[in-house]
């Protein structure tokens, strides 16, 4: 299984920004224009990107297609994208807009019948579920969602074997009490998951502060990492990270 490093972009109100632990109200701003920091990643030799809609992901309606649009025409990168995806037609018109991937977060854990035909009908390689979680004091990882606010009944467990048994191949997950907080990522986490559900291509996410953090998630088996505040805070570099 190849290694896939993607370099994440969250932005909202056209800026890019990072959020602590989901928090809107922690926002940490990163320059105005999100284009020059991906061009760079590109220039770096990125071959992905991650593109979060923050304000779609509060509210609905993904906003980014024209930035989209801008990323495929000037640097070439396979985008994996989301925010907001509530219906089939957002899916279609972010695909169409030039995404690699559509990434389904809120959604999957609230309608996963309803994401599961989409996955049926778009393809395996065209839909990225994130379950973004929690673990409570049960020791249950728990699904936060809603831009993390509400927590749903289903458990992480649970909707990881339905998704896998139901043809996904790519599942991105964060530890939310490690998200943006460069405590490292939760790499008892990802073992929990290759144990769970073997034939998942894993997405670590969440708390990644140095390079020992990307070759540690590959050790661990996951099949790619997102970087989002190391690298715009310029603890290891986008070509380092490729390396691994």
């Amino acid at each position: 299984m190849a290694f896939t490093v993607y370099p994440a972009i969250d932005i909202r109100h056209g800026r890019v920004v990072r959020l602590a632990q989901g928090d809107y109200a922690q926002e940490t701003r990163y320059g105005a224009d999100p284009l020059v920091q991906i061009e760079a990643y590109a220039a770096a030799g990125a071959q992905w990107l991650h593109l979060v809609d923050l304000d779609a992901a509060r509210e609905g309606g993904y906003t980014l297609a024209p930035l989209l649009a801008r990323i495929r025409a000037d640097t070439g990168l396979r985008v994996q994208t989301g925010g907001g995806v509530r219906t089939e037609d957002d899916v279609r018109r972010i695909l169409d807009a030039g995404a690699e991937r559509v990434v389904v977060g809120s959604l999957a854990v609230r309608e996963p019948a309803q994401v599961l035909q989409w996955i049926e009908t778009f393809g395996a390689e065209r839909i990225t579920v994130a379950l973004d979680t929690r673990q409570g004091r049960d020791g249950v990882w728990h699904l936060p969602v809603h831009g993390w606010t509400e927590t749903a009944d289903a458990t992480l467990d649970v909707l990881a074997v339905r998704y896998a048994q139901g043809g996904l191949r790519h599942l991105l997950s964060t530890d939310i009490a490690r998200d943006g907080m460069l405590s490292g990522p939760n790499l008892d986490l990802y073992a929990h998951l290759k144990a769970l559900v073997p034939t998942l291509d894993v997405q670590a996410s969440g708390g990644v502060r140095e390079l020992a953090d990307v070759h540690a998630a590959k050790a661990q088996g996951c099949g790619g990492i997102v970087l989002g505040r190391a690298l715009l805070e310029g603890r290891l570099g986008v070509a380092e990270a490729l390396a691994c």
